[in-house]
């Protein structure tokens, strides 16, 4: 996707053809987004789905790991959309 490449078997990510080094919550939420493209996901989606628990309701937690994942993906992460007061999306 737009430059983003997954290898589920080797549990690695290649962006514009760089190696991103993901922590594994960091590679389940790009998993979790690429599976869901052009869909906003929920935070409290995000949080069950990866953390496997409720969204505590003011948590930063997926603030933050989307943050990381932007930053590690470079300018793919341009393509991790915020919507406001929902979520996050992933899109061209």
């Amino acid at each position: 996707f737009c430059g983003i490449e997954m290898d589920e078997e080797k549990h690695s990510v290649t962006a514009d053809g760089e190696k991103s080094e993901l922590t594994l919550k960091e590679y389940e939420l790009l998993r979790l987004l690429l599976e869901n493209r052009g869909r906003v996901l929920t935070r409290e989606q995000i949080m069950e789905s990866v953390w496997g628990y409720d969204y505590a309701g003011n948590s930063r937690t997926v603030d933050m790991h989307i943050k990381t994942l932007r930053r590690k993906l470079g300018g793919c992460g341009r393509y991790i959309s915020t919507v406001r007061g929902i979520g996050y999306t992933l899109e061209e």
